[in-house]
């Protein structure tokens, strides 16, 4: 499974501001720190950039290249930045992300073509977040058909299903699981990731990771093979690498319906029993889901 490091990221507290200095030290830090950790790819997430976000993303580019070999995912939403990252970047990059809106995919799909880049095709269209796993469907249909009209192959897209906290929308978790069953048949040459984080926002601090890993198994099962992730998590790193085969097993189990007697499980096998009966929908959320 390849993984993108998520923190390179405009919002953290550090990053942030040797972003707007143009200080260089941090963002190779971080940069060298997500390599050894052993991610795939770097996505380096420069917010909308209105001001500025062109010259901004060439020099993190440029930056962050002196220092690492890993190809990188440019994450804004400023079409001029976009171009500015593809222009200087060294190998394949990928745009972070193309929605399904005309306007969006008339911008960039042209830039992924001229560039020979990848693109994130984000399942969010021009009523925003679809309401099922149909309007997923529907969406990434549309994503296909423009991307190849445009000259970008599918084995260059990376189907984006949007994950949602697990919190406050678990009937869209389970709707984005339901469409990754579909996933291979639609687009069997293009490879699927997702903002993996996203299903544990607003969840305690200490609870993230396990919400993150139970969801990152689940979503292999149905064919997703990559995922942006929190590159620290040592655990979630080693789910994905196949190191974890007993842990991968059990959660399968339980999505194929399987009953699993508790009583003869370990307390960490317990709690990705119950956290994968929450993100299936099979028991409501609370914040002490694993103490029920």
């Amino acid at each position: 499974m390849y993984l993108i490091g998520e923190n390179l990221n405009v919002m953290s507290k550090t990053l942030g501001p040797a972003m707007k200095s143009r200080d260089p030290k941090p963002i190779r830090e971080m940069a060298l720190a997500e390599t050894e950790a052993g991610v795939d790819y770097i996505d380096v997430n420069i917010g909308p950039a209105r001001k500025a976000g062109a010259e901004l993303m060439e020099w993190l580019v440029k930056t962050i290249q002196e220092v690492t070999h890993l190809p990188l995912f440019l994450d804004t939403s400023n079409v001029e930045a976009i171009e500015a990252g593809l222009r200087v970047h060294k190998g394949k990059a990928v745009i972070n992300s193309i929605m399904a809106r005309p306007e969006r995919m008339d911008a960039l799909f042209p830039l992924a073509h001229k560039y020979n880049s990848g693109a994130v095709a984000l399942l969010w269209g021009p009523e925003g977040m679809p309401r099922d796993a149909a309007e997923r469907g529907a969406l990434a249909a549309e994503l296909l058909y423009k991307a190849s009209e445009q000259g970008v192959p599918n084995q260059s897209l990376w189907i984006d299903p949007i994950v949602t906290p697990v919190n406050t929308q678990q009937d869209q978790v389970k709707s984005c699981s339901e469409f990754m069953t579909m996933f291979r048949d639609l687009a069997p040459e293009s490879n699927a990731t997702c903002g993996l984080s996203n299903v544990s926002n607003g969840a305690p601090e200490h609870l993230r990771p396990i919400v993150n890993q139970t969801y990152l198994i689940m979503l292999q099962k149905y064919g997703m093979n990559s995922a942006i992730v929190d590159a620290f998590d040592g655990d979630l790193r080693a789910i994905a690498r196949g190191e974890r085969q007993e842990i991968v097993n059990l959660v399968w189990r339980i999505m194929d319906g399987d009953e699993v007697d508790t009583g003869s499980l370990s307390k960490e096998e317990v709690d990705y029993v119950k956290t994968t009966r929450i993100l299936l929908g099979h028991s409501l959320y609370s914040d002490s889901w694993l103490e029920l």
